[in-house]
């Protein structure tokens, strides 16, 4: 009966590193999914330049054309580092968090196109970098 109560295994903060682990697959799951969408975004802009309103002067002026291949080429990688991390490929982790501070970089840069969804996607973003920095359960042997 003592062992069920101690979940944890003996260590300290036992619930928290699960939760974490948890928000890892999570992650995994959100990279792959705002991946899918930054390729549908940049399809969107690229195919037909009139899917997004004009915002007219803006600091970071791009055309949509451009706007639209580097949410392309930056949501394929996202979404095949998101398949990675899920796979518990070593070299997503730290990938996973350099892609997405890029893709939360260019989320603020697209607020003017689509600003709730930049907006959640920031969000996303924010809590994605966060799980993968704060679980340590592939790095610890405790």
């Amino acid at each position: 009966m003592a062992n069920a109560t101690h979940s944890t295994g003996g260590r300290a903060g036992g619930s928290r590193s699960a939760w974490a682990s948890g928000g890892v697959v999570f992650a995994g799951v959100l990279m792959l999914i705002e991946g899918i969408f930054g390729i549908f975004n940049g399809i969107a802009a690229i195919a037909k330049d009139d899917v997004y309103a004009s915002v007219g002067d803006y600091v970071f002026k791009f055309s949509l054309t451009s706007w639209g291949w580097i949410h392309l080429i930056v949501g394929i990688l996202l979404a095949l580092t998101g398949l990675g991390v899920l796979r518990g490929a070593p070299w997503a982790r730290a990938l996973g968090v350099g892609l997405t501070a890029l893709f939360v970089i260019l989320q603020f840069m697209w607020l003017p196109y689509t600003p709730l969804w930049a907006i959640i996607s920031i969000g996303v973003g924010v809590f994605v970098i966060w799980s993968l920095c704060t679980d340590r359960g592939h790095t610890s042997s405790v």
